[in-house]
């Protein structure tokens, strides 16, 4: 037996919203959509399936829902920031070699978009 993906699923009353979040500023691809579920991915690349389990988020912040490695930060950042979404932890170099910040999704979830360095 083997483990080929982990899908986190979030709940959002109204799924539709999610492309202009995780299209727009993550850049995913809406690869499943029956209306009740849209399902996003990098049909680019391959990742191996993990999980974390966390007490909390680092540097004292709240668990997040998702974790998201992007190529450049940086960039993702400045998208987020012309788009208008929450920023709830700012960019910050982590002592353990990551550049991250949070922000919320438009359903309330906390996403940790990070790099690492």
């Amino acid at each position: 037996m083997a483990v080929r993906r982990i899908v986190p699923n979030l709940y959002a009353a109204d799924p539709a919203r999610a492309r202009a979040f995780y299209a727009e500023l993550l850049g995913l691809e809406a690869v499943m959509d029956h209306g009740w579920i849209v399902t996003f991915a990098n049909t680019h690349a391959t990742m191996a399936p993990q999980v974390s389990i966390a007490s909390e988020g680092g540097a004292g912040t709240p668990v997040p829902g998702l974790s998201v490695e992007v190529d450049d930060v940086d960039a993702v950042h400045a998208r987020a920031q012309a788009l208008g979404v929450e920023i709830v932890y700012a960019m910050t170099d982590e002592p353990w070699g990551v550049r991250r910040f949070y922000v919320r999704d438009p359903f309330g979830n906390v996403v940790n978009i990070l790099a690492h360095r």
